[in-house]
């Protein structure tokens, strides 16, 4: 990870199941308040506990060592698609930091430019 996303995490994060087939990365304090904002969905009737068991089964603290890198667990990485020693990318969301398989992430990326230029077709 370059050094821009790894200061606002510190020296732990959260890794888990992201949407669209990702590995989202989270600071300690970020996954907190995702994790007790589902709850408070699943308490609303807005999301449901089985949604909620996957989140917390998927989810796991990581370290980030002295160059940035952080271990996948084999289960993220099937969730995601990621091959043990390929290539991936890592993007910065906004408000979060996104794992892809590259293919997987060249799909999403060209449905976003899709939407924003208006070719839905």
């Amino acid at each position: 990870m370059p050094p821009t996303f790894r200061h606002p995490l510190g020296d732990l994060c959260y890794l888990f199941s992201g949407e669209d087939g990702c590995v989202s990365i989270r600071s300690v304090a970020a996954f907190k308040d995702e994790a007790n904002d589902l709850i408070a969905r699943v308490k609303r009737g807005e999301a449901s506990r089985d949604r909620q068991r996957a989140f917390a089964a998927s989810a796991s603290e990581a370290s980030i060592d002295k160059q940035g890198r952080v271990t996948i667990s084999s289960e993220l990485r099937t969730f995601a698609g990621i091959e043990p020693q390929s290539a991936i990318v890592l993007l910065g969301d906004l408000d979060h930091i996104e794992i892809w398989e590259p293919a997987a992430y060249a799909t999403h990326r060209d449905n976003g430019s899709n939407e924003l230029t208006g070719d839905t077709a």
